[in-house]
Formats: structure tokens, C-alpha cells, sequence
């Protein structure tokens, strides 16, 4: 018989292999059930053409994979190499090369913008307050709608629009400094004066300090590059009609891609993304980047008290959204745009991270985060979980039913609406320009009257103001745009989005 000290250790050595054998038993598990449940997600939601899924442990990749089909016109299937547009996840990336710099003492983070950029546009009272920091975290109180909206939409910019449009940055409406108020705008502008002071725009940033230490060689902003070198990027759809979605009339180009949300990137290159945030920035045992580094972006540097959907958000860090989901600590960001939705998660103390990237956003973009969340929810063994996520796909489907419903209604509603316009649609006919926002072209075709601006372009549809119309510049976002007449009895400027454009 063994002695009792030996029966003792044999006990402790059962006992401290156990945890590890379960672990190794859940990542050898879990791939099939995820493969399961995520093609009956998209079979059930009759929306979503195509997902990539990466989840991570601290050991790696547990799984990567892709499913349907990355563009409806083309057929071509997702694998865990298709690029998918990440959309406002980018803001990590942009935040943890800004860091890097900053690490090196090429920038201080805390310094006021007045001190490293001294001949911005930024008025002085606004340059003399905000900081890098301010910037990256949303707690600057400042907006800057024409760069934004240059950068994201439009894609009408050079380096010297931008730097001349910085004088155009002002108070945000209904944010204080100090105070959470999520925008764009801080990043564009921080990287818009960073290109200035320091010759590297935001797409070599980014590359430089994170995707080439990493090996992300996936990722990139460069659309056209990617498909030069036969990659396959995944257009963004609108499931508009069950079972038949569509491609979005508005894709991202190179000239969209901006530093609050311009990559695309592959389940692959996620993987490693995700093993960095949770080792601090060890990938496949190798230090990739300085320790320390990643973990810094993590912190809270403003607090904020929302949830979204099934989390609750508590601060906001560099680029990283911070909160909870059920009892776990979540730090995470998501991103959408036309037609396109990333979610990017990792839990810090379960050593457990995230990433889905879908290309629709129209009825069933939260499909994102379910699968994330069926993730996290297996391997916290979550009693009968395939049940439970089957009536939460079932939610999920009869929500999507519903919001087709009412769109379809809305454009039957709208369709209804009697023309406000007073002359012939001949007489509008021209290009009407903002110095801020750039030209937006107004042109007649097929009888109906279709508006421009950079890459964006839609036909309009009446509207109920005197002298005005809708568009959806961006898909599935009416906006209104109306027209003043002059003495002439000609029209002579247009309003939208609360700028005036004049006529040529």
C-alpha cells in the first residue's frame, strides 16, 4: 500500500492536474460546438452572408473560422483569411501606436496641443486645455465635424484639407471637458496634427508600432492593396429582404479609411491581436511589444455609467471601451458602418478574448456579439446553453422581422409624401459648396433628382418642409437637405447636416 504522505501528493497531483485537463478538454470541445451554433445563427437570422470568429485563451487561438460567403455578388466563402472592416475597433490599434510613441517620449500624452502643435487651427482656448489623452479617451469636450465627416463619409480630403479644417474645431454640444462624450473626431483630429508635427499619417502609425511587431500582415488600411494582392474583402449587405441581402449601396474605400475606423482585418490576424491584449503584448511566447505597453491602453482614463446591449460600461481607457459582462470584467470595442459589424472582447482575469467580424448591419448586426457571447457563456458552462441561444437567435430573428417590417413601411410612408419643391428639378441642378464640407452636386437622372458628395451619392425622396428632400447619404440614415431661394426665384445654397453649401 503507499504510504500516506505518498496517497497525500498523489491527491494534490490529481487535484492541481485537473483544472488543466478541463481546460485542455473545453479547447479540444469547443470548436465543434461553436461551428454548430454559428451556422444556425446564420441560418436562422436569414440576414448575415458572412462571419469570421477567432476566440483566444492565453495559450492562443482555441478557434478561428469563417462561414457563408463575404459577398453576395461574387459567392466567395469567408475563411479565417478574408478581410473584414473592423470599422471603430480601429480605435485600439490607432490609441496603442500613439502609446508607443509616446513610451519613447516622442509625444506627451498630457501635454496641452498648444505646446507640440502650436500653428493648428484649434483656437488657443481649446489648444491650450486638451490633450492627446483628452483626444483618445472622448473626455475632451470638442467636435470637429468637417474632418469627420471628410474622413468617414465623404472621402474628400487631402493632408492640407485636413490641416486647414482643424480651425474648425469647437465646443461639442452637450459635452463638457472632462466628461465621456464618445466621437470620431478625437481621433481624426490627434492623428491629422501628429501627420503635420511629425511627417507619419495614421496608416503608418499604425503599421510601424503595432501590425508589423505583432505580424499582423493581414491587416491593413488599404483596400486596394488588399485586393491587388488577391485578397478577399468582405463587402458590407443590408438584409433588407429575409433570405436575400444585399450589398450596400456605400462600401469603404482607401479614402474612408480613417483612424477612427479604417481596418480591415482577417480571424487569423484577430487571433493575434487578441493574444497580445491578453499576455501583454507576448504572441506565440515571443514579447512583440514592450510590457506593459498594451496593458497601459486598458486603463480607465474617463468614467462613464451606459450599458450597450448585454454589457455595462463603467470607463473608457485608450481605445478600449471597459466594463462587464455578466460577473467578468469586459474590455472591449465594437464597430459599424453600412452594412458592416465588428465586436472585439477579452476578459483580463479569465484570459479569454473574442473577435466576430459580420458583413450586415441592417436587421441583424448583434448577431456579433451573441456568438461572442455564447463564447464566453460555454466556457463558463452555462447550463443549457444551446437552448438558451437558440431562443436568443430567435429574438434575434423576429427583432430582425420587425425592423424590415418597419423599414419597408417607412418607405412606403415616404413614397406617399407630395413634392415641396416649388421649381422644376432642372432649376437645382448644380453644385452647391461648403468650405468645411466640401461640394455636394445635385444632377437629374431617370426623373428624379440624385445627390453627391465625394464618395457618397443617393436619389432623393420628398420631403415634408418647404423646399426640401431626404436622402440617405448613408444607408438607412435619412437626412435633409434643404434648399433656399433668392430674389432671382433661383435656388442659391442648401442646407444639410446644419451646413450651408452655396452654389457655384
Amino acid at each position: 500500500m503507499p504510504s500516506r504522505r505518498l496517497s497525500t501528493a498523489l491527491a494534490v497531483a490529481i487535484l492541481l492536474a485537473s483544472p488543466s485537463a478541463g481546460m485542455a478538454q473545453d479547447r479540444a470541445d469547443f470548436p465543434a460546438a461553436m461551428d454548430a451554433f454559428a451556422r444556425r445563427a446564420l441560418q436562422r437570422t436569414e440576414a448575415v452572408p458572412g462571419m469570421a470568429v477567432a476566440v483566444v485563451d492565453r495559450d492562443g487561438a482555441v478557434l478561428k473560422a469563417g462561414y457563408g460567403v463575404a459577398d453576395v455578388e461574387t459567392g466567395a466563402p469567408v475563411t479565417t483569411g478574408t478581410r473584414f472592416y473592423i470599422a471603430s475597433a480601429t480605435k485600439s490599434f490607432t490609441a496603442l501606436a500613439i502609446t508607443a510613441m509616446a513610451e519613447r517620449g516622442q509625444v506627451d500624452p498630457d501635454a496641452p496641443l498648444s505646446r507640440w502643435s502650436p500653428t493648428s487651427g484649434v483656437s488657443s482656448e481649446i489648444a491650450n486645455r486638451i490633450t492627446l489623452t483628452d483626444l483618445l479617451s472622448h473626455r475632451s469636450g470638442v467636435d470637429n465635424g468637417a474632418i469627420a465627416f471628410r474622413a468617414a463619409f465623404s472621402g474628400d480630403w487631402t493632408p492640407e484639407t485636413m490641416w486647414r479644417l482643424t480651425d474648425q474645431t469647437r465646443p461639442r454640444e452637450g459635452g463638457a471637458y472632462g466628461a465621456f462624450a464618445y466621437s470620431n473626431a478625437g481621433y481624426n483630429l490627434a492623428t491629422v496634427l501628429l501627420e503635420h508635427e511629425q511627417g507619419r499619417d495614421w496608416r503608418a502609425l499604425v503599421r510601424d508600432e503595432v501590425l508589423e511587431p505583432l505580424g499582423m500582415a493581414r491587416t491593413t488600411a488599404f483596400i486596394n492593396e488588399a485586393r491587388a494582392d488577391g485578397g478577399v474583402v468582405a463587402a458590407g449587405h443590408l438584409g433588407l429582404i429575409a433570405g436575400h441581402p444585399e450589398r450596400s449601396p456605400l462600401q469603404k474605400v482607401d479614402a474612408t479609411m480613417q483612424s477612427a475606423g479604417g481596418l480591415i482585418s482577417t480571424a487569423d490576424d484577430m487571433a493575434i491581436w487578441l493574444e497580445a491584449q491578453i499576455n501583454d503584448g507576448r504572441v506565440a511566447g515571443r514579447q512583440a511589444l514592450p510590457a506593459g505597453l498594451i496593458a497601459s491602453t486598458h486603463a480607465p482614463r474617463v468614467a462613464q455609467d451606459t450599458t450597450f446591449g448585454d454589457y455595462v460600461r463603467t470607463g473608457y481607457g485608450l481605445g478600449w471601451q471597459v466594463g462587464r459582462y455578466r460577473d467578468d470584467v469586459l474590455i472591449h470595442h465594437f464597430g459599424n458602418f453600412s452594412g458592416s459589424r465588428a465586436h472585439v472582447s477579452f476578459m483580463p482575469e479569465r484570459g479569454l478574448g473574442v473577435a466576430v467580424m459580420v458583413n450586415e448591419d441592417a436587421v441583424a448586426g448583434e448577431l456579433a456579439d451573441l456568438v461572442a457571447n455564447y463564447a464566453y457563456d460555454w466556457f463558463a458552462r452555462l447550463p443549457d446553453i444551446e437552448a438558451v441561444y437558440d431562443a436568443k437567435l430567435e429574438e434575434l430573428a423576429v427583432r430582425g422581422d420587425r425592423r424590415r417590417a418597419g423599414l419597408a413601411a417607412g418607405r412606403e410612408a415616404r413614397a406617399q409624401r407630395p413634392r415641396t419643391l416649388s421649381l422644376t428639378d432642372a432649376a437645382y441642378v448644380g453644385d452647391y459648396v461648403s468650405p468645411a464640407y466640401g461640394t455636394m452636386t445635385v444632377r437629374a437622372a431617370d426623373g428624379r433628382l440624385v445627390l453627391s458628395i465625394g464618395v457618397q451619392s443617393a436619389v432623393a425622396e420628398n420631403y415634408t418642409d418647404p423646399e426640401s428632400l431626404r436622402v440617405e447619404l448613408t444607408p438607412l440614415a435619412g437626412e435633409v437637405v434643404v434648399f433656399t431661394i433668392g430674389d432671382d426665384g433661383r435656388p442659391i445654397s442648401l442646407t444639410y447636416d446644419g451646413e450651408s453649401f452655396v452654389r457655384r
